[in-house]
């Protein structure tokens, strides 16, 4: 295939960056209803936060199961106090290594940036974070679109 040649060189908008921003999610798989929580940074005080998050929107009397990866800080020392005392209402289930196709919140983030953050420019990271966030927000309430993009069966 031929290709005229440009006058001008075409040029590649980029941010040269290595900032970023963690995102904590939770999708309930009944409901379709997502949980989310921008942090600094995981480590296991900010999962810790994100887990009391969990316990208030959860249902009252409801056990909350919760799928992981084997993130360092999912397992951290400092959690099992935390876990111990919530133990009758919180789960917690670590996926076998590598297989983070088992994981309902996977199917989350590939639709979110399939939707938010593919073929766009961001300058900055606050605007990237804009652009997710509009998304996230239409997905906390109750939606038959994340059920069923998670849905067990």
């Amino acid at each position: 295939m031929w290709v005229p040649p440009e006058n001008i060189d075409p040029i590649q908008l980029l941010a040269p960056t290595r900032k970023s921003i963690a995102l904590f999610g939770a999708v309930n798989i009944r409901k379709g209803r997502l949980v989310t929580q921008f942090e600094q940074k995981f480590n296991a005080m900010t999962f810790q936060n994100f887990l009391k998050k969990l316990i208030k929107r959860g249902a009252r009397g409801c056990r909350i199961v919760i799928i992981l990866d084997n993130a360092k800080y999912h397992h951290a020392n400092l959690l099992k106090p935390f876990l111990q005392k919530h133990r009758k209402r919180l789960k917690l289930e670590f996926l076998p290594s590598y297989s983070p196709e088992l994981n309902p919140i996977e199917r989350v983030w590939k639709l979110t940036r399939r939707l938010c953050t593919h073929n766009e420019y961001f300058p900055t990271l606050t605007a990237l974070q804009e652009a997710v966030s509009k998304q996230l927000l239409a997905w906390e309430k109750p939606n038959e679109a994340l059920r069923k993009l998670c849905c067990i069966n």
